[in-house]
């Protein structure tokens, strides 16, 4: 919801996801896609999040090193229904995904 308003207010047309490679190790990734206060979904950044609870959907991990993968079709199939469920959450494309520290460990995604 954050990651949505701030690309909104920015007017971003494509994102880079940073770090991808630091989730390898985890067997599930948790997403906040909305909020819940007084019992009502809210699908929208609130700016002040004192009485919010995150709305957690979890998604499969991949459980393994992307530091090899050089385009989107080589990330394993979690780790790409990961990014693409960012990219419909947040509303914009993401253009670039690093799979490590090195500037040679940025992908391009075509798609997006």
């Amino acid at each position: 919801m954050a990651t949505r308003y701030g690309c909104s207010v920015q007017g971003a047309t494509a994102v880079a996801l940073t770090n991808l490679d630091v989730l390898g190790y985890l067997k599930e990734i948790p997403i906040a896609t909305a909020y819940r206060v007084g019992g009502r979904r809210i699908e929208r950044f609130l700016a002040r999040l004192d009485d919010a609870v995150p709305v957690i959907e979890t998604l499969p991990g991949w459980e393994g090193d992307l530091a090899g993968a050089t385009s989107s079709e080589q990330l394993p199939a979690p780790t790409q229904a990961y990014v693409t469920r960012l990219e419909r959450l947040i509303q914009v494309p993401i253009r670039y995904v690093s799979v490590g520290p090195h500037r040679n460990q940025l992908i391009l995604r075509e798609s997006a």
